[in-house]
């Protein structure tokens, strides 16, 4: 009987930590089920504490790592094909020391002080993997488990004290907390006292931290062409249909008009004729256009995705070449290595050249006496990267815009996903954001992360005004940046330490003698 269970157990438990670590892919957008956050991490870690060694926790943790990211990232796959598998199986290996955390902090009979180690240290080391694969080299930050309370008013004010990296901890601490309910009753009092504190911390940032001082409105236009089917004149035809849906806002008074990721296909310096015609659509709406140009350079070699801003006269001089490229969809990482990845998937024939530095560009003053204002412009993914909206909110900006294009991606989750972004970022910063697409998904979100308006879908073809609430002040966020993921990385160091010097003090086992000779044992060797 002993035999068959412990051949059983283990192939078992595999298929088991995958399928865990795929579950807190349904608390993003599209299914969006918020509230299954503060669960969905529960069956995996009651997995790998009771994992038999500590090389099994490391398998598990892997597992479920690689199930995670395949999970929230299978929209993925017509582009990537077959190589999203070991894209996810290099990013799973993130969650190994998370995995082992869990193991020594609530394996066992953990005492109080094991418990309230873990209800710090095991979000901490959760937040470690999040760290390691938001650089932009290993995807981006896409995907954070805070990410998911992006409509959950408590989480969006966590969020402007420490981003959403404040958000991912707190997440992890209550599945923990209730890990540490289901699996160990002598430590439910701690446990409890663990929600407990999660709550009042939420509360107090509820009632301290600061709300965005209402200071004016804009009325921004986004204008959503919809799909365009492919072909040699589909940048023509993509533009003409946002040509068409701008002239349906002149006289509705807008402030500014924004159209998505490469709305237009053709440099603008080089393209007088494509540059008089937004200019002159920015005459008759009476307001300028933030357009986006995805084109080969007159000037420079390469091809760049910029936001560039015309006004009634042309060009502003306004422009943003987009600085975080995505891996694969628009460069390859180590491309003399990785190439072939070209042959399999869709990945960029040709690298895209990021830009340099952040810009700010500055919006003109109403007739009415209304002051003009300075917008931080993002392009796609880069809505993803706290740091990249926080900096330009810094920097003076009162209007965060998002242009992007999921058209590749259009009836998977990743319109709602990328959307749903928007309302952290704002939150983060007290800024509002304008995320506007090709296809949708569009939205806008006020200072405080809250919706303005209906969202665009992905059925839409459409141009909607929205009035866009703008306000004063710094969040805690953008005054003291990541304070959270200091703090979490300063408990890991302490508890590596202090394990170290443990190790230090514990003495060596004495050498076991050797065995016993006995005559019967000689024989024996003697006949094998």
């Amino acid at each position: 009987m002993v035999s068959i269970r412990a051949g059983w157990f283990p192939r078992w438990r595999a298929p088991a930590a995958v399928a865990a670590g795929a579950l807190p892919a349904l608390a993003f957008p599209a299914p969006a089920l918020w509230w299954f956050a503060y669960v969905a991490l529960v069956p995996w870690m009651l997995l790998l504490r009771s994992a038999p060694t500590g090389r099994r926790a490391v398998l598990e943790g892997w597992l479920g790592g690689a199930a995670f990211i395949l999970a929230v990232h299978h929209w993925l796959l017509p582009s990537l094909h077959v190589f999203l598998v070991p894209v996810a199986a290099l990013l799973g290996l993130l969650w190994i020391p998370w995995a082992l955390l869990v193991r020594e902090l609530l394996g066992g009979i953990p005492a109080a002080g094991r418990v309230a180690a873990a209800l710090v240290l095991v979000p901490a080391g959760w937040l470690l993997s999040e760290l390691a694969r938001s650089w932009q080299g290993l995807g981006g930050p896409w995907g954070l488990l805070g990410a998911s309370q992006w409509q959950v008013p408590p989480a969006l004010r966590l969020a402007s004290v420490g981003g959403v990296w404040l958000v991912s901890l707190l997440v992890v601490a209550v599945n923990c907390a209730l890990v540490l309910l289901i699996a160990v009753p002598r430590a439910r009092v701690p446990a409890m006292a663990g929600v407990t504190g999660c709550a009042v911390l939420t509360g107090l940032v509820w009632l301290w931290a600061p709300r965005p001082q209402p200071s004016g409105e804009l009325r921004v236009a986004v204008v959503q062409p919809g799909l365009v089917a492919d072909g040699p004149d589909s940048a023509e035809r993509r533009f003409a249909a946002g040509e068409r849906l701008t002239r349906g806002l002149a006289g509705q008074s807008v402030d500014l008009v924004v159209w998505g990721e490469s709305s237009v296909g053709g440099d603008l310096t080089a393209r007088p004729d494509l540059a008089g015609r937004l200019a002159s659509l920015s005459a008759q709406v009476g307001a300028p256009l933030l357009v986006n140009v995805d084109a080969r350079a007159a000037d420079s070699p390469g091809i760049r995705k910029s936001a560039v801003l015309v006004g009634p006269q042309g060009l502003t001089g306004d422009r943003y070449d987009k600085m975080r490229l995505v891996p694969f969809g628009e460069y390859v990482p180590a491309r003399a290595l990785l190439g072939w990845a070209t042959s399999v998937g869709k990945a960029a024939a040709e690298d895209r050249v990021p830009g340099d530095t952040p810009v700010l560009m500055n919006l003109p003053g109403r007739p009415d006496g209304r002051p003009g204002v300075r917008l931080g412009p993002l392009v796609c993914f880069e809505s993803a990267f706290p740091d990249m909206s926080r900096h330009l909110a810094r920097d003076g900006a009162a209007l965060l815009v998002a242009q992007s294009a999921t058209s590749s991606f259009q009836d998977s989750w990743a319109p709602a996903q990328h959307a749903s972004l928007a309302a952290l970022r704002a939150a983060e910063t007290g800024r509002p954001m304008v995320h506007a697409t090709l296809t949708g998904v569009s939205a806008v979100h006020g200072p405080s992360g809250e919706r303005i308006g209906p969202a665009l879908p992905t059925s839409a073809s459409t141009a909607r005004v929205y009035e866009v609430p703008l306000a004063g002040g710094t969040t805690f966020y953008v005054r003291h940046g990541d304070w959270s993921v200091a703090a979490a990385l300063a408990a890991l160091a302490a508890y590596c330490v202090v394990e170290g010097l443990r190790s230090l003090r514990r003495p060596a086992p004495e050498p076991s003698p050797p065995p016993a000779r006995t005559a019967r044992g000689s024989a024996a060797r003697r006949v094998r």
